[in-house]
């Protein structure tokens, strides 16, 4: 049983309106362990939408672990990543002392696949591509993250919501071996069955072949934005952790993993 979510977004994050407080309420409800926050922090975001005001959200995290009993709630951080962006954010991972950071691909070219202009322009084989090979810049230019999020992220947003891994295959191994290589982690993310993939992230194919090239370190996360969301679909992250030939999970304390038998 997975009894950690180590991907969620309170109103700290400028997605969502739910209190951290009530994330981590329904965590403990939902018969979690331990919860961590990872608030979107996005520079350079069209619009500095997705500017996260660190110092409230740390204060609020701390509010919430004195009023709670019962949950663990770990200080965490989603950094979208951009290849040039790699000296300010790593200056910023450095700052804060954050028990666990995701590193995410939410801009390609200043673009956001969540718009439809962004297929629109390049096709899905092209958008998907281009997705692809904006990840292994961005694991090439920075290192300071644990586990790489949603890696097929892109995916929901193209016009079929579905690709073929093996047509990336060499990209997709060469992203894999990378993140092996500088020892981190890939994540589970189950908001790709809400997100009408089928599947969670990434494909099972990435999962599988993450584990063949020799990669250990695996988290879980519901990406949850509201309270219903926490926790959810765990029974088909477990099952695609087996599938994938898993037997642990990673929870990450102040940097540091440690792997829990599903």
């Amino acid at each position: 049983m997975i009894t950690a979510d180590l991907h969620t977004h309170s109103s700290f994050s400028s997605d969502s309106s739910e209190p951290l407080v009530n994330i981590a309420k329904s965590a403990r409800d939902k018969g979690l362990k331990t919860v961590c926050l990872t608030e979107h922090m996005d520079f350079d975001y069209p619009g500095g939408e997705f500017i996260l005001n660190t110092k409230e959200y740390r204060e609020g995290l701390l509010n919430a672990r004195a009023e709670l009993s019962g949950i663990e709630i770990l200080f965490g951080v989603e950094l979208g990543l951009m290849d040039y962006l790699a000296p300010r954010l790593d200056e910023y991972s450095n700052q804060w002392g954050f028990d666990f950071i995701i590193g995410s691909s939410h801009l390609i070219d200043g673009q956001d696949p969540y718009y439809p202009e962004y297929f629109e322009q390049l096709g899905s084989r092209n958008g998907i591509l281009r997705y692809f090979e904006s990840i292994l810049a961005n694991i090439r230019a920075f290192d300071n993250f644990d586990v790489y999020g949603h890696l097929d992220y892109a995916v929901r947003y193209s016009p079929e919501k579905k690709y073929e891994p093996l047509d990336f295959r060499e990209l997709i191994d060469e992203i894999l071996k990378l993140l092996i290589s500088k020892g981190k982690g890939i994540e589970i993310n189950t908001a790709g069955l809400v997100s009408g993939l089928g599947y969670v992230h990434p494909n099972p194919f990435i999962l599988k072949r993450y584990k063949e090239l020799g990669g250990e370190i695996i988290t879980v996360g519901s990406d949850a934005h509201d309270k219903v969301r926490v926790g959810a679909d765990f029974d088909a992250a477990e099952a695609a952790l087996k599938a994938a030939g898993f037997e642990y999970y990673a929870v990450f304390r102040k940097r540091s993993a440690e792997f829990v038998r599903v």
